[in-house]
């Protein structure tokens, strides 16, 4: 007979980057221990001075998604350019080196190629992990960042009634504000 499995939420008082190094994260085996994250997290990317996005966690999505505007690839196809908005609507131009190109699949079905890009992301807590997003022009939905299965795998469980379990975005805020006081948010 194959396992069952048991989770029961618990609040702890630690720091999510805390909570996951005493749970050794990530674990490659199926119902090892994980966070719990709701349907929604705020997130922030500091490599590209941006704080405070809503993420919406999607395991049906396969790969992660970052809204962009004004994508333009260089003339050897290394790197891209393009136009993002933090919380507060505030444009921020962006340049990363290309990781690699893929085909996307939208939940209408439409397959696009689509530039993906390599980043750091942060939650509440300061758990801090490397995310392939690609970059699509997401103003159509309510939340600029797709958190897809991928970037969740081996470190998070999703309660889908849960919202911003791991914390508000004010939090995150002062959190990015304290880790890098150079960016203005």
């Amino acid at each position: 007979m194959p396992p069952t499995y048991h989770a029961v939420t618990e609040s702890i008082a630690l720091p999510s980057s805390e909570l996951a190094a005493s749970l050794d994260l990530p674990q490659p085996k199926p119902g090892g221990p994980r966070l719990v994250i709701g349907r929604a997290e705020w997130l922030a990317l500091p490599e590209f001075g941006v704080c405070s996005l809503n993420a919406k966690t999607d395991s049906g999505a396969r790969s992660s998604s970052l809204h962009a505007e004004d994508i333009v690839l260089s003339d050897d196809r290394r790197t891209v350019r393009f136009t993002t908005y933090g919380h507060h609507n505030k444009a921020i131009q962006c340049e990363a080196p290309v990781a690699r190109f893929g085909r996307v699949r939208s939940s209408t079905g439409i397959a696009r190629k689509r530039v993906f890009i390599e980043t750091t992301a942060i939650l509440c807590g300061g758990f801090r992990w490397k995310v392939l997003v690609s970059l699509a022009n997401r103003s159509d939905m309510l939340c600029p960042f797709l958190l897809g299965r991928r970037a969740m795998a081996g470190y998070f469980l999703v309660d889908p009634i849960g919202n911003h379990m791991l914390g508000p975005r004010r939090q995150l805020e002062r959190e990015f504000h304290a880790a890098y006081p150079d960016i203005a948010i």
